[in-house]
């Protein structure tokens, strides 16, 4: 599993560990991510994705996981998130295709 979030795209990051000394080692700065689950209201289920503090913040800050997919650009989203953003607009169609047959 990469440990990159699915919202953000945020991952690993290198640099070094510098002592009193001034000897450098080198080091990784992993990202704080989370196992998360979000609800959505369009798919009806809970939904499971591994996201940073950051992308659960900006998530619940845009009024949950559906909202926050359907306003957010493409080109902005990882492909993790596309094929997740194409499921609840496919889901959000075919909804909005049997009310308006009803």
């Amino acid at each position: 599993m990469a440990r990159r979030c699915a919202i953000t795209g945020k991952g690993v990051l290198t640099g070094n560990n510098v002592s009193h000394a001034n000897n450098k080692s080198r080091r990784r700065f992993l990202p704080n991510l989370q196992e998360n689950s979000f609800f959505s209201d369009v798919l009806g289920t809970s939904i499971q994705i591994r996201l940073s503090t950051n992308g659960i913040r900006t998530v619940e800050h845009n009024g949950g996981l559906d909202s926050f997919l359907i306003t957010t650009p493409n080109r902005n989203l990882p492909v993790e998130a596309l094929t997740l953003k194409r499921r609840i607009l496919r889901a959000q169609a075919k909804k909005a295709a049997t009310a308006a047959a009803a």
